[in-house]
């Protein structure tokens, strides 16, 4: 892990994943993570979920985002986000969704699930 590994907490990792910033979480994620995105498919292994990672940032660069966090809850080795997505382009909204993506850590502090709900 990268020396910013040391300084963000479980509760800042799983933020900075639910709101899109995926390069700042990739020091955390175990080799072995599972991301299921609930009824669209799930991510096995640290490469598949990089990847997705990569091409959501692409498409994020073609649309302005607006993320609202609603709730943080964070309690041992698990933390939930719930919030709200806008994406919008030359001013009209293409979706609004609203989620709330669960991430379990394992010992070493590293990402070993995400499960991601969302609903249009």
């Amino acid at each position: 892990m990268t020396s910013e590994s040391h300084v963000l907490t479980q509760k800042q990792i799983s933020e900075s994943f639910s709101n899109g910033n995926f390069e700042t979480t990739f020091p955390f994620l175990a080799n072995t993570i599972e991301w299921n995105i609930v009824g669209d498919k799930t991510l096995v292994g640290r490469e598949a979920v990089i990847e997705e990672c990569k091409q959501t940032s692409n498409y994020f660069k073609t649309i302005t985002t607006k993320f609202t966090t609603l709730n943080v809850i964070s309690e041992k080795n698990c933390v939930a986000v719930n919030g709200t997505a806008e994406f919008i382009r030359n001013g009209e909204q293409l979706s609004f969704v609203s989620a709330c993506d669960l991430y379990i850590f394992n010992d070493k502090n590293e990402l070993q699930r995400i499960d991601s709900y969302c609903i249009k």
